[in-house]
């Protein structure tokens, strides 16, 4: 079994996320390559700055614009939303493996909501009417636990879960649906994967996008399909399509990657700064940041005030292959200025001239990016 050196391993990690500049090249064209990459970007409501699949993109294509977005989901149809380990924007060439969890809801062995009346009287006005969003259906808030939603909005997201009705676009952030049929392009692939076809998926994605990858990241909240990760493992691993490694200081973890992959080891060319979202998908893996990164972050949003030691929403500061502080900023977009409450660097870590010159051109394009024009520390 190969041993990694915690550097080479960090380095598999960036260079496959796609850090490096230009990676997955320019345009709209680069967006459907970073979501098509990657597998998934997580979907976030947070906006203290720009939200978490605006952030994740912009971090890999330098030029990104949301439209982008917009238009890959509404018009091209080469992107749709759906759920992975979360609410996610998934690449529609993948759309057949969104069949597995799918099938579990309209079955009910996996619970959303369910009140067939509710749910019929929905489908049916979307099928006469059009794509309608959940403000479309007047009716009174029934307050049931912290969700408040209202019938009509539960019925939808249940007929969303089970497949039934797309996300034709997003109004103000707010969802269209339509009946699938009227938004799945003709050409696409329907057939349910078997068991092991969607574990194969799983673990290749993975894979992909992170270079390599631990055994229970897989399947992170993915109960349903655990055991069938664990045997196509064991089949990849038999046709040398996959290999074992270590790394250094990390025990009691077997890692799994390619030989291909092993390949890119090489230090990053430029040692650049990125601010990255908490929910990139190289960040949102908190175990793995420990492991390799030597990096313990946790989301403070989700903390009582009083216990939070860095801030609500800091974000992990990249530099290199090293993860080396965090922010915490606000955009204020009415005044166009972004609030640097706080900035903590990583114990150990030395600045020098050429980080700083990195972090304030890396400071400067999150500022524009927040559609912000000045920085208030």
């Amino acid at each position: 079994m190969t041993t990694l050196s915690t550097q080479e391993a960090r380095n598999i990690i960036i260079a496959n996320h796609g850090f490096y500049e230009n990676e997955f090249g320019v345009g709209k064209k680069a967006v459907l390559n970073v979501i098509e990459h990657l597998g998934y970007v997580q979907i976030d409501t947070i906006s203290v700055v720009e939200r978490a699949h605006h952030h994740t993109i912009w971090s890999r294509v330098s030029d990104y614009q949301q439209k982008y977005l917009d238009e890959l989901i509404a018009k091209d149809k080469t992107v749709f939303e759906y759920w992975s380990h979360a609410a996610a924007y998934l690449p529609m060439r993948d759309y057949r493996f969104s069949l597995p969890r799918k099938n579990l809801y309209a079955s009910g062995k996996l619970k959303w909501y369910f009140n067939k009346r509710a749910t019929d009287f929905v489908y049916d006005r979307i099928k006469a009417e059009g794509a309608l969003q959940s403000k479309d259906f007047e009716e009174a808030k029934k307050k049931q636990g912290w969700w408040e939603w209202k019938e009509s909005k539960r019925a939808l997201e249940q007929l969303f879960m089970e497949g039934k009705l797309m996300v034709a676009q997003r109004k103000g952030f707010q969802k269209v649906y339509d009946l699938t049929e009227r938004i799945l392009p003709a050409k696409s692939n329907t057939k349910l994967p078997t068991a092991n076809e969607y574990a194969e998926y799983l673990i290749n994605k993975t894979i992909r996008a992170n270079g390599m990858t631990a055994r229970s990241e897989i399947g992170h909240l993915r109960g349903y399909a655990q055991k069938n990760i664990s045997e196509t493992l064991l089949t990849l691993e038999e046709e040398q399509k996959i290999i074992q490694v270590k790394v250094e200081g990390v025990e009691k973890e077997i890692f799994y990657t390619t030989k291909e992959i092993l390949k890119s080891v090489d230090a990053p060319k430029k040692k650049a700064v990125k601010i990255l979202s908490p929910f990139d998908n190289c960040t949102i893996q908190r175990k793995r940041l420990k492991q390799i990164f030597n990096y313990d972050y946790t989301i403070e949003c989700y903390v009582p005030e009083k216990k939070r030691v860095y801030g609500y929403f800091t974000l992990p500061v990249l530099y290199g292959n090293e993860l080396i502080g965090r922010i915490d900023c606000k955009a204020e977009r009415k005044e166009k200025v972004l609030v640097v409450k706080n900035n903590f660097l990583e114990k150990g870590f030395r600045e020098t001239a050429q980080f700083k010159n990195e972090f304030g051109k890396a400071l400067k394009l999150f500022t524009k990016f927040n559609g912000c024009e000045t920085v208030r520390v």
